[in-house]
């Protein structure tokens, strides 16, 4: 795949598009790339995805950004698509100015004048530009003045409702990460760095590794224990993670903190970036009554997300 950030002097071969924010990469994106790549290679074409960044929402409205939370960051976006033999991806700078560009506007200053389109693959509920009420008979009419060609996908339903980036934003908030990992196709995840924490785990036998996310934007889980896959230094190891804020070891702490204990392993991995793969939710927090009770319940935790990691 091929990474493309600026329009200028770029050269296709045959155009076929499809655009998006594709946040996530989930199987509904999958399904529509599945067409996006048929597509092209039944007019001997190539297939291109167009994505924004930074996201829509918070140009439109900058005091969103605390509010924004994605499935995927940049890099891990890129990752995703490469992963479907997509052969350009294209990653255009979101501005005020674009926003302000009609439907008809985009298509022609974008797609056509500058990455020569050939055809445009949408999904039926897909709407760009400023005037955004386009449907597909309507898309349909601007192909056929315009000389490409459009198609429409269907949306992927799962329990008789669209799969969305939303709804898979709403399972991973609520705890329910197996279903948002089944929305997804894969397990869903977060990167961050070893940093130095507090060592109380060493100290009760359960040792972690203190996670710093560094891209806010990026969605956490919500607050609990979980059965985890833990890639680090390109070897994957089972593990158990603790998202909150630790009341039985700390009284009124203030800050979320994310700790992972992981299974068999004893080494220096302070500084390094881990990526975390979340498979199921053991339980949510709470507080013990002392460490003996915690430690008691640790245990429990390890031997159930063994059992879960197993399967």
């Amino acid at each position: 795949m091929k990474l493309i950030t600026s329009l200028d002097f770029i050269s296709i071969k045959s155009p076929v598009v499809t655009l998006g924010i594709f946040d996530g990469v989930h199987k509904g994106h999958q399904h529509v790339i599945s067409t996006l790549i048929n597509t092209a290679k039944s007019i001997d074409g190539e297939s291109v995805m167009l994505t924004f960044w930074p996201h829509p929402r918070i140009v439109l409205n900058p005091k969103l950004k605390d509010q924004v939370r994605l499935l995927n960051t940049l890099k891990e976006k890129e990752l995703n698509v490469n992963k479907y033999n997509v052969d350009y991806l294209i990653i255009l700078p979101f501005t005020t100015e674009l926003s302000k560009l009609t439907t008809e506007e985009f298509v022609k200053t974008i797609l056509l004048d500058k990455i020569k389109m050939k055809a445009l693959i949408i999904g039926n509920n897909h709407r760009f530009g400023s005037d955004g009420d386009y449907n597909f008979e309507a898309y349909q009419l601007m192909a056929k003045n315009n000389n490409f060609e459009v198609y429409s996908v269907d949306a992927l339903k799962k329990n008789d409702e669209r799969i969305s980036s939303t709804q898979i934003r709403k399972f991973i908030l609520e705890g329910n990460i197996k279903l948002a990992n089944n929305y997804l196709g894969y397990n869903y995840s977060i990167t961050g760095k070893v940093v130095e924490g507090s060592r109380i785990g060493r100290q009760i036998g359960f040792p972690t590794a203190n996670i710093k996310v560094e891209d806010t934007l990026k969605l956490i889980p919500s607050l609990g224990v979980y059965a985890v896959m833990v890639d680090v230094d390109n070897k994957t190891y089972k593990g158990m993670l603790n998202i909150g804020y630790r009341p039985t070891i700390i009284e009124q702490e203030k800050q979320v903190s994310i700790e992972v204990h992981l299974f068999d392993f004893d080494e220096d991995i302070y500084n390094k970036e881990v990526n975390l793969n979340f498979v199921d939710k053991l339980r949510n927090e709470k507080k013990f009554n002392g460490i003996e009770e915690l430690k008691l319940q640790l245990e429990k935790d390890k031997s159930l997300a063994l059992q879960i990691l197993s399967l």
